[in-house]
């Protein structure tokens, strides 16, 4: 579809959450199609997790984005979808690859929201396909329970905050879960989420540089547990480390079920995003150091650090790669 004003920020770059939200789309058709492919139960795909994704050029107002998906494993319960979205300028007819992106589904039966279903299987063009798909299978699900178990921060306001610090730019969003937001089953799809969670790091990144910011990356999103209509979820977003040129922010969402429910608050979501900071031309500019106070706020950079030295490493790994290929 076109990219319209709607989509994008003030300069024009379209957001990294409209993306998401196209990507998401795309997924839960295909998986959706694929669980239904055989007589049974009928069924509804939910998003589970999205894998590292990376922004690897700027879509803008204008250009049309072609979002393509590929089912590339099926384990018992859970569908791994390979997602591609292409820019077109229609004008020039140029085309480039701005985003890739695996995403995992699981099959919940339209007659009972919390009964997952099994998957039917898919073939292999060989052995090898179904083996590596297995390993990531096997990764996946293994940092789905860490991150579970490291889910339990909270975010207060802070009281006139320094700049630059992490209380000046943390942000949070409250959204009335609506019929909109959601899918056939009554919970909220994962892209509607993911695009308020960009809407949130967003803020912070711009808070934080007072520059025109794009969406450069997004670590694992997990989603913990479903939302349902009627919950008010509360997104919050905090700066936990800064590069010279780049900024991550921790977002996660916490959903109270409100309506004639009588369960407490709950994590739903977390994950890292990475921003960069533009000029007027679309180059990169420097980020304004992050000034850390507490200790918490210090061991949240050097485990910032961490992951931004571990990703810049692989990068450099695939350069060396392809310039030997």
């Amino acid at each position: 579809r076109i990219m319209r004003p709607d989509d994008a920020n003030i300069a024009g770059n379209v957001h990294g959450g409209t993306i998401l939200k196209m990507i998401e789309e795309a997924g839960a058709i295909i998986s959706t199609r694929h669980c239904n492919s055989q007589a049974g139960e009928p069924c509804v795909a939910a998003l589970a997790r999205v894998e590292r994704t990376d922004f690897l050029s700027p879509m803008c107002i204008g250009e049309v984005a072609n979002v393509s998906a590929e089912i590339t494993y099926t384990s018992r319960h859970s569908v791994e979808v390979q997602v591609n979205v292409m820019s077109e300028n229609i004008l020039t007819g140029a085309k480039k690859v701005t985003n890739k992106a695996t995403l995992w589904y699981v099959p919940l039966s339209l007659k009972n929201v919390n009964k997952v279903l099994e998957v039917p299987p898919i073939q292999y063009a060989r052995k090898e396909q179904e083996d590596e798909g297995k390993k990531r299978y096997e990764e996946q699900k293994l940092d789905r329970l860490e991150t579970k178990q490291r889910n339990g921060d909270v975010i207060f306001p802070v009281i006139n905050p320094e700049p630059h610090t992490v209380g000046y730019s943390q942000s949070s969003l409250i959204h009335l879960v609506g019929p909109s937001d959601c899918t056939l089953l009554g919970f909220v799809h994962g892209g509607v989420t993911m695009k308020l969670m960009d809407e949130v790091a967003g803020i912070v990144a711009a808070r934080h540089c007072k520059t025109n910011i794009v969406t450069a990356s997004v670590d694992a999103i997990n989603f913990h547990e479903k939302i349902k209509k009627g919950s008010v979820i509360t997104i919050s977003g905090r700066m936990t480390f800064t590069s010279n040129k780049s900024m991550e922010i921790e977002v996660f969402v916490d959903a109270d079920p409100f309506v004639n429910d009588a369960r407490e608050q709950y994590r739903a979501v977390s994950a890292f995003f990475t921003y960069v900071s533009l000029s007027k031309d679309g180059k990169p500019l420097p980020v304004p150091q992050l000034l850390t106070e507490t200790e918490d706020e210090k061991r949240r950079f050097e485990e910032g650090k961490g992951r931004y030295l571990q990703t810049k490493a692989k990068r450099q790994a695939q350069m060396q790669q392809a310039a030997q290929q």
